[in-house]
């Protein structure tokens, strides 16, 4: 175990088991414990509930460590954390194991050091042999059928309308990191919870991997390498961890008293790479879609925070195979096959021979030319007459065309382009 060191002008000096670090606080008045709703048992929530407004939700809150601990150790190079399940009680029947893991998890900003506050009389024995494997920052969830707990920050960051179209219920907001779980959540969760839940976070994140113009997910195979990393759940655990705790950090302090410090062991001898502090406030992680969009991107950027992740999208890009194409068109698709076949490098050139006479574009010249356009185009019915005003205005691409005409693919542009050069070979001469 270990102390705050005394000469820190800090007031408590002796072992933090014995005196305010491990203590449990009834009453706080830094902040208010406040509960949203009339019944916290009940885990679903009314579509139309003002709960369940764009503004409100999605939402993930943490409870402040303040309302359990006097003091934290606060690890200066946490180590990232990993989620361990393990069997826990419904409805607070083992009150043991419940104030054991919530007590645990909440002391997220200790990390790996977080076992020091325990010892084998404060923790059920499934916990404690995790404890004693060391210095290991570890987060407890309740081990269920669903895995919902392991995955319930990426849950909670999809929109109500994502939810919906998944077949999932709307469950009350979520916590961050787990505290107790007061219901059996398997009974509310689809059979094929994991499965739905992939399918969702892929269309959530898609864009950020794949923002290449229209090129929804369902254009590409369900082997795509970018599809499969998008769909695949524990991928995304860390990173999204490691967001959620950045914007904790920026919470404040709930002033206890406490100076930073060094933390000194009952030996005497100083814990490395840890200081004592006060317990930051609790609050809401996210609230509203705005906020919750806002986390999705900073993950896939969180993700990427090594360049790992740009890496293996840009490999897969540059080795892209017809395979990886579902039958829908694309335009990832469009460029594939244009590098494939150089579609861009086959252009007919045409030499003329230029007689000795420099030309000068003068203004009759201009008029003329317009004369000339517009008595063609009169011969053009009203969709042709569109493909050629765009082309002249500045939309170069084909399937740029198609998209603002209506059109699914740039097929029939194409077509319509071969006739209006056959009609402007005979009209011109």
């Amino acid at each position: 175990m270990w102390k705050i060191d005394a000469t820190s002008g800090n007031e408590t000096t002796a072992a933090c088991r014995e005196e305010g670090m491990t203590a449990a606080n009834t009453t706080m008045t830094d902040e208010i414990m406040s509960t949203d709703f009339d019944d916290p048992l009940d885990e679903l929530l009314d579509p139309t509930h003002e709960d369940a407004s764009p503004d409100e939700y999605p939402r993930l809150t943490n409870i402040s460590t303040g309302f359990m601990y006097r003091a934290v150790v606060r690890a200066q190079d946490p180590a990232p954390p990993e989620y361990v399940t393990v069997p826990l009680p419904v409805r607070l029947e083992d009150p043991r194991s419940t104030v054991a893991v919530s007590q645990w998890n909440s002391l997220w900003e200790s990390a790996q050091f977080r076992r020091r506050f325990f010892d084998e009389e404060t923790l059920p024995a499934p916990l404690y042999k995790v404890a004693d494997r060391g210095d290991l920052n570890v987060v407890f969830v309740p081990r269920t059928r669903s895995r919902y707990y392991e995955y319930a920050p990426l849950f909670h960051l999809l929109p109500k309308s994502a939810l919906q179209r998944h077949g999932f219920p709307l469950l009350r907001c979520g916590d961050w990191p787990f505290s107790a779980q007061l219901t059996d959540i398997d009974a509310y969760l689809p059979a094929d919870f994991e499965t739905r839940l992939s399918r969702a976070w892929a269309g959530a994140v898609w864009r950020h991997l794949m923002p290449q113009y229209k090129s929804p997910i369902s254009g590409f195979t369900k082997d795509d390498p970018i599809r499969l990393l998008a769909h695949n759940l524990d991928f995304w655990i860390p990173p999204v961890t490691e967001v959620i705790q950045d914007i904790l950090r920026d919470f404040p302090e709930v002033d206890k008293g406490i100076t930073p410090s060094p933390v000194h062991l009952q030996d005497g001898s100083v814990l490395e790479g840890t200081v004592a502090a006060n317990p930051r406030m609790g609050g809401d992680v996210w609230r509203g879609e705005e906020e919750a969009t806002d986390v999705v991107r900073w993950t896939v950027e969180a993700a990427d925070a090594d360049g790992r992740l740009r890496g293996i999208l840009d490999a897969v890009r540059s080795h892209r195979c017809e395979d990886d194409f579902s039958s829908r068109w694309t335009g990832a698709r469009e460029d594939f096959e244009r590098k494939l076949y150089s579609k861009r490098s086959k252009v007919k050139v045409r030499f003329v021979e230029l007689t000795d006479t420099i030309p000068v574009h003068g203004p009759e010249t201009e008029v003329v030319g317009r004369m000339l356009c517009g008595d063609f185009l009169a011969l053009l019915d009203e969709r042709d007459r569109t493909v050629v005003v765009l082309l002249s205005s500045g939309v170069t691409k084909l399937t740029e065309v198609a998209d603002i005409m209506g059109y699914h693919n740039h097929s029939a542009v194409s077509k319509r382009l071969d006739k209006i050069r056959q009609q402007a070979a005979r009209f011109f001469g």
